[in-house]
């Protein structure tokens, strides 16, 4: 059996694509919000997300850009020497290349070579289940594709998944000249133009029961799928990688008081966005909009959280949501559980001095109940605290009240059933509308 099992991993690693990461620094261009070893780290856990076997990553200075290869001439031999001697099969940039650089520096290291807009594309590919994911992937790796026509779309290990841009064995030369490209896209625009229109269909059904929305948003791998399965009793992919959950999923909860809500799980965030994929998954980051909650999830174990926290924050503006002033955004620092001392001691203070922050674990739900009671405040800030006198015959009225409000208080009176509740104000107005009951406001 054992000689099974080891001759069958020997197997697999034959088969595991070999990549090295190239990391360039400009200048004067380090990013003051991270270290560099943070910044290569992330880009390795990117390779490992599509099971790539990382061998050598390098940093390179560079004092400027050129044109042509990106690297200067040096710097180039430098690295092809180190091609020739590890012979990996890809090799990942962890920058944005122009069409003509890619293509040029291909020629001269005589592999392949993808940057880091390629390489989440390719994370992108393989993680999309959904109809409505595979149309935005489709979306933004055509619009990355347009100008380069490089071995698109051949899906080389296709039981792998992915965007195509990688190359391997068993590959298909499949040329798309720009007049295919253009039809393409404007197919797939067409086909997430309906999901968006189903998707307001969606939105404006819920908004008749109303339900109110809870969205997770954050950096990738900061915990949001955890949190949502123990919210929502589902079981949404969950691993240690990089863009782990890729399709949006909702699920119905249940808060401490009864009410209902909707809670979203979305796909995460991470720095250096390509602005393209941002822009077709546009639909699926409405629900982000429309949410009447907010929560933004922070891996506080990490070091560098205040960095992934300000990157977030980058791509929530941009999505027009004002973040500091919005007042319906809860920022919940997550695995608290991997904290010690005073580390730990600090962000739980954090949380006590501030209602609009939480300290949780999603791993061992320590703190959740107190985060769930944040949620619930901020959804009752548009709440009333009414009263009714229902018919004691009027069973489907006292129903809906149950369904859509919370019920603080209910007894059989003298002139009928005493209902003291706590409402959005929204669904107060459609229940005077529909019943025909007036309510008396409690002070």
């Amino acid at each position: 059996m054992m000689k099974k099992v080891t001759a069958k991993r020997r197997a697999e690693k034959r088969l595991q694509i070999k990549a090295c990461i190239i990391h360039p620094v400009l200048s004067g261009k380090v990013s003051g919000r991270r270290d560099i070893h943070d910044i290569v780290s992330e880009a390795e856990g990117l390779a490992h997300a599509i099971d790539l076997d990382v061998g050598w990553p390098r940093v390179v200075k560079l004092t400027k850009i050129q044109a042509g290869a990106f690297f200067g001439k040096g710097v180039r031999q430098d690295i092809a020497d180190e091609i020739k001697q590890s012979e990996p099969d890809i090799i990942i940039v962890n920058h944005t290349l122009s069409p003509v650089q890619q293509r040029n520096l291909e020629k001269e290291w005589n592999a392949k070579v993808i940057d880091r807009t390629g390489l989440i594309l390719e994370i992108f590919g393989a993680r999309a289940q959904t109809k409505e994911g595979r149309i935005q992937v489709d979306l933004a790796a055509l619009q990355y594709q347009r100008s380069r026509l490089v071995r698109s779309w051949t899906h080389l290990e296709r039981q792998r998944g992915g965007a195509g841009f990688m190359g391997g064995p068993g590959e298909r030369q499949i040329e798309i000249d720009r007049r295919q490209i253009s039809q393409k896209l404007t197919k797939l625009k067409k086909e997430l133009e309906t999901v968006r229109r189903t998707r307001d269909l969606g939105r404006k059904s819920r908004e008749r029961v109303p339900f109110p929305v809870v969205a997770l948003v954050g950096y990738t791998n900061a915990g949001k799928s955890t949190l949502f399965n123990h919210l929502t009793g589902a079981k949404v992919f969950t691993k240690d990688l990089l863009f782990a959950t890729l399709d949006p999923t909702m699920r119905q909860m249940k808060l401490p008081n009864g009410q209902k809500a909707i809670l979203s799980d979305t796909v995460g965030f991470i720095s250096d966005l390509p602005t393209h994929l941002i822009e077709a998954f546009q639909a699926t980051l409405e629900q982000v909009r429309y949410a009447d909650v907010i929560v933004h999830v922070i891996d506080a174990s990490r070091h560098d959280y205040e960095a992934q926290r300000a990157d977030v924050i980058e791509i929530l503006e941009d999505l027009g949501i004002e973040y500091e002033e919005s007042g319906r955004i809860i920022e919940v620092y997550n695995k608290i559980d991997l904290l010690e001392g005073e580390q730990q001691t600090d962000v739980i203070r954090k949380a006590q001095f501030n209602n609009q922050i939480a300290a949780i674990s999603a791993q061992t739900e320590e703190g959740v109940d107190s985060f769930l009671a944040q949620v619930t405040q901020v959804l009752n800030r548009n709440r009333k605290l009414v009263s009714f006198t229902l018919k004691p015959t009027d069973g489907k009225a006292l129903s809906w009240l149950y369904d859509h409000a919370e019920v603080i208080e209910c007894h059989d009176g003298e002139e009928g059933i005493e209902v003291q509740i706590n409402i959005d104000a929204a669904n107060l107005g459609k229940f005077t509308e529909s019943y025909g009951y007036a309510y008396v406001p409690i002070n």
